[in-house]
């Protein structure tokens, strides 16, 4: 298969309804709707009554390219983007799906600020339109990491010394900063990632967010650096191996390294100062969901990684009002 790119897809979907149709094909690839609504398998396509298989004329007479499908079962009315993250949008499903599309297949992301000047939305849609897709990018049905987990932290923020401060306050450094921990979580095996933020760095923050990751500790070895906060937890597990990274140490005799994680820490700090300049720790969160779901699908085509984020799409609906908190 001819591997997919933007100038393929958009010669694919030339049309609204083009963009409908080929949402249905990643959403139903068996090619059977299924009613999001009860969950039934099966429904008949609902024609419109102007003849025109390409548009239908809505209850206040507009024009829409929206394909519509009735339940076999209860008998509910739904499309493609019915119970899904482009529920409820006023932006074409074509754009949606070109925006998918670049955030799937760029490894920096793509900015709010560039989904504005690309698209011609407004700043605000962009922005949300952005959060909405990161949140289908959650782990669906993650189930347990076991194996061989690499954990490293990492503190994210610019120099205190390039910061706009207050007067009278004073940079801080080392124990006393206020930048932001994260964790990073990656199975060495197959490659998943799972990060967290977390509100500062011992055994104790740590284990909690590897409970919340579901990483079976009991039956996994565990491989970081010689940090303290890692000692007492590394009992825990079947193994615990370390590299010492001051002295220059980077893969143990054993045959441990946390690079993997570094490398993880390496690009997502590349996207935030290239990418997006600035996030906030309110939402970095979902930016973390966004890189924990490209390492992991790193080996899937785009054409793949985006059916995929098609298909958590769905029940994954987010209010402008929750985006802002």
């Amino acid at each position: 298969m001819a591997r997919l790119s933007f100038t393929k897809m958009a010669d694919q979907i030339p049309t609204e309804a083009d963009a409908y149709e080929y949402l249905e094909k990643l959403r139903w690839p068996s090619g059977t709707p299924t009613c999001p609504h009860c969950g039934h398998k099966g429904a008949n396509f609902i024609r419109p009554r102007n003849g025109d298989h390409t548009t239908r004329t809505t209850s206040r007479g507009a024009q829409t390219a929206r394909r519509l499908w009735q339940c076999k079962g209860c008998r509910y009315q739904f499309s493609a983007m019915t119970g899904t993250i482009f529920h409820g949008s006023k932006i074409s499903l074509r754009t949606w799906l070109f925006v998918l599309f670049e955030m799937c297949a760029s490894k920096n992301g793509m900015a709010a600020r560039e989904i504005e000047r690309k698209y011609g939305v407004a700043p605000k849609t962009a922005w949300f339109m952005a959060h909405r897709i990161r949140e289908a990018m959650k782990r669906d049905a993650p189930g347990s990491l076991i194996g061989t987990i690499v954990a490293d932290e990492t503190w994210v923020g610019g120099e205190p010394k390039y910061r706009h401060r207050r007067p009278g306050e004073v940079a801080r450094r080392g124990s006393g900063t206020d930048k932001t921990p994260v964790v990073a979580l990656i199975d060495a095996g197959t490659g998943e990632a799972r990060s967290a933020v977390l509100p500062n760095v011992d055994s104790t923050t740590l284990r909690k967010a590897m409970l919340q990751a579901d990483v079976d500790i009991d039956h996994s070895v565990l491989w970081t650096d010689e940090a303290a906060y890692y000692t007492h937890l590394g009992r825990r597990f079947l193994a615990h191996e370390t590299v010492n990274h001051s002295e220059y140490e980077y893969v143990n005799d054993r045959g441990a390294t946390t690079n993997l994680a570094e490398g993880y820490f390496a690009q997502f700090k590349r996207s935030l100062d290239g990418t997006h300049h600035h996030v906030s720790r309110e939402h970095l969160p979902r930016y973390l969901t966004e890189f924990d779901f490209r390492y992991t699908t790193s080996a899937m085509s785009d054409e793949r990684r985006m059916a995929r984020l098609v298909g958590q799409a769905e029940g994954r609906r987010l209010s402008y009002k929750r985006v802002k908190g």
